[in-house]
């Protein structure tokens, strides 16, 4: 079906203690202040579960065709991830198209989150305002209960509000959104097989 599907698209690397930051803190949070500045509740695309028997490339593929925005959690692994660099390939074709990202409009459609590290940044990461959740990045659950946990929250609540300003802009959904294939894993070779003696 044509359309937007989903109003943001949450792109991260696997790698380092990101995910687990971002699953246990972070995201159900976001989730909860965006609930509070959108009229219909929105509808996020988090690679967290898939069916079973999904191909899950085409999944991915596709959830990011049909979304309207990607957060993109910026760590060090995130610029040394296929999988990373394609979706943000993809979406920042999709800007292109569009004329955005530019000087003429500097808005674009990648709203990255920086969880750690910058040094090691591609280009692209260091070209773009992030939020800067740097120090307030406990990836336990205990973090709630500390000292830093009412900062984050009213971070995460602000961050909430912009996005949700943000998605009232995004332009028309269009058929012809480039998506870029990453390339494929290398597969290591079989095992040899045993050989009897003569």
């Amino acid at each position: 079906m044509p359309g937007y599907k989903y109003d943001v698209f949450v792109s991260y690397s696997r790698r380092g203690t990101a995910p687990k930051w971002l699953l246990t803190n972070f995201y159900p949070r976001f989730v909860e202040c965006l609930v509070d500045e959108m009229a219909d509740a929105p509808k996020m695309f988090i690679d967290k579960e898939m069916h079973r028997g999904v191909h899950w490339p085409s999944q991915l593929q596709h959830a990011l065709r049909h979304s309207k925005i990607m957060i993109a959690v910026l760590s060090a692994p995130y610029f040394v991830s296929d999988w990373c660099m394609a979706e943000w390939g993809s979406m920042q074709a999709r800007e292109k198209l569009l004329g955005l990202a530019s000087p003429q409009r500097p808005q674009g459609l990648i709203y990255p989150i920086r969880y750690s590290d910058s040094v090691s940044f591609e280009n692209e990461g260091r070209m773009r305002s992030w939020w800067d959740f740097k120090g307030l990045d406990g990836p336990d659950k205990g973090f709630q209960e500390s000292r830093d946990w009412h900062p984050f929250q009213q971070k995460v609540r602000q961050c909430a509000q912009d996005l949700a300003e943000l998605l009232k802009q995004v332009p028309p959904w269009r058929p012809d959104w480039p998506v870029i294939d990453p390339p494929d894993p290398v597969l290591p070779p079989p095992p040899a097989l045993p050989r009897f003696g003569p």
